[in-house]
């Protein structure tokens, strides 16, 4: 037989509404999907599904149930067949016993009870209620996510409502000493943050020390309630607001988690101490939201944000990562009353795809050849996930990362920046550097538009529509000179006179093109070293990859 706790885990993982929709055409109606009954003939829709609480009804006929329920009705399965077509779709492992169904009522009551000990316990420890006040946690939010505390005196309340020992062993709530065979408290001395089930049943705990040279976080052991590398903290109170928003904000502890839902970021979960892993992601589609890594911006955060950018990238979800700097977290900002920098934060995520090529690049020493070549191969590696569309949008930015030429990775040079000069006219040293955009030298290039600024006046009207004097590495006096129109300047003298600046009737708006895309190009290398907020980082790199593609088209783009 299936046993009780490998049904309820398949049906919190799988969404009715993608169950259902692959029978039937359901449509979004308010809160709900509806349909034309599959159960009885009808010509006006009244077969109504219910995503949140996982149940469909038809108001013609009174069909109704779960997941489980219709695949039985609508392909006249037997229950174990059903659920076997269920676990196989959603990749659910399902566990057997030779015995009858396990009912785990008295052992969620049992970690209910301990639960309501545990908060009775904190409510009378004023130190431990200040510590979590004092990290910026209001009562309401306290009591709301049921926070406790395990002291000494949890033993003689399990005593004093004979408790069943040796289940609370079993479940991870005591330990037995094998010396002694005399119990313990597992998170004695530890603020317990009760962990449910996304159906809102208690089904572990994770315990947090004070003290210091004890590990921080401990959790429940693995159990056959307790799967940790499956739930995720706080979806239980998150799930509606995921569905409605269509968004889920992933971050890396319990406190991140009721802070966020404090300031109104209602659609916030945690894993639990552990890495995302594929276990988790059956509930993470749920509802087929976008999914926001939200982790610390230190070494920890920035390597569990690829591994779970890798994951995600390859399962083509939408979202992205934000990674918080000067190793705060989302914790940290709501305490210091950050709350607009970090929504500004949220709001522009960086694609997984985008994330994990820069984190591959960032691995290598891009100074080496030998280096660049392996990091190439291994962005290109990566990129073979995907379709030819998705791989043609993000070779640039490789190219870009690297600093390669754009025929490395098989793109061809926009027609644009080609050679100006006739097939017939033998190229001198400064036409050569034209030849190939890649290779030409930005101050030879600033000197050059430059020139034809001062052959042609009339150029500068245009030209100062696009750009501006930061634009110049080289060149910035000599272009500030000639916008205040000091003629005689020696350095405009040397270069009106300069005879190897070949000019073209009519070149000037490409190599003004080119003069705009290497700041750009600059922009993405020194923008994420700079001392700019997160928020406005992210709003400078999409547009200067989004002006680099313009660019690249053949379009003007102004600085």
């Amino acid at each position: 037989m299936i046993l009780k706790s490998s049904i309820d885990r398949l049906l919190q993982t799988i969404d009715i509404v993608e169950v259902i929709s692959s029978y039937v055409d359901l449509r979004k109606s308010g809160s709900s999907y509806m349909a034309c009954c599959p159960f009885h003939e009808e010509r006006s829709a009244s077969f109504s599904v219910n995503q949140i609480k996982g149940f469909y009804h038809c108001f013609g006929c009174g069909a109704s149930g779960d997941s489980i329920k219709f695949v039985m009705e609508f392909e006249k399965l037997s229950f174990v067949e059903a659920l076997e077509k269920l676990a196989h779709r959603f990749n659910v492992a399902l566990e057997y016993d030779k015995g009858v169904y396990y009912d785990h009522k008295e052992d969620y009551h049992l970690l209910e009870m301990v639960s309501s000990l545990y908060q009775e316990e904190l409510f009378n420890a004023p130190f431990f209620l200040n510590y979590l006040q004092k990290r910026g946690l209001s009562l309401e939010s306290i009591r709301a996510f049921k926070l406790g505390l395990c002291t000494n005196r949890i033993d003689y309340g399990i005593e004093n409502k004979s408790l069943n020992k040796d289940k609370l062993i079993e479940l991870g709530v005591l330990g037995k000493s094998d010396k002694k065979d005399k119990t313990y408290l597992r998170f004695l001395d530890r603020i317990m943050f009760p962990i449910y089930s996304p159906s809102a049943q208690v089904v572990g705990f994770g315990g947090r020390t004070l003290k210091e040279k004890a590990a921080k976080y401990i959790n429940s052991p693995q159990n056959k309630l307790f799967d940790k590398s499956s739930l995720l903290y706080g979806y239980h109170l998150a799930k509606e607001h995921i569905y409605k928003q269509k968004q889920v904000i992933v971050t890396e502890g319990y406190l991140d988690v009721i802070l966020l839902h404090q300031a109104g970021f209602k659609n916030a979960i945690a894993t639990l101490g552990t890495a995302l892993t594929p276990s988790h992601l059956p509930l993470l589609k749920k509802g087929d939201p976008e999914i926001l890594l939200s982790y610390d911006g230190d070494k920890a955060g920035r390597n569990a944000a690829y591994k779970a950018s890798l994951m995600l990238a390859k399962e083509q979800r939408r979202g992205g990562v934000i990674l918080f700097e000067n190793n705060l977290d989302p914790a940290d900002m709501i305490a210091n009353g950050q709350i607009e920098t970090l929504k500004n934060w949220l709001s522009h995520p960086m694609a997984f795809i985008e994330f994990v090529l820069r984190h591959m690049a960032n691995s290598y020493l891009l100074d080496d050849p030998l280096e660049k070549d392996k990091a190439l191969k291994e962005m290109l590696g990566f990129l073979k996930n995907f379709s030819l569309l998705l791989q043609s949008e993000y070779k640039p930015l490789i190219a870009t990362l690297l600093q390669a030429p754009l025929h490395v990775l098989g793109i061809r040079e926009p027609a644009s920046f080609q050679p100006f000069y006739p097939k017939t006219e033998k190229p001198n040293h400064a036409q050569k550097w034209v030849n190939a955009s890649s290779t030409l030298s930005l101050e030879f290039l600033e000197k050059l538009v430059i020139r034809y600024l001062l052959e042609d006046r009339s150029l500068l009207d245009l030209a100062v529509g696009y750009i501006h004097s930061g634009v110049f590495l080289h060149k910035k006096q000599e272009f500030d000179a000639l916008c205040q129109e000091k003629l005689d300047d020696p350095k405009l003298v040397a270069l009106l006179l300069d005879a190897n600046l070949p000019l073209k009737k009519g070149g000037f708006e490409k190599e003004l093109r080119l003069l705009i895309l290497r700041y750009f190009e600059r922009q993405l290398k020194e923008i994420p070293k700079s001392s700019l907020p997160f928020s406005e980082k992210m709003i400078f790199l999409k547009k200067a990859r989004q002006a680099i593609m313009k660019l690249k088209q053949g379009e003007l783009v102004a600085i």
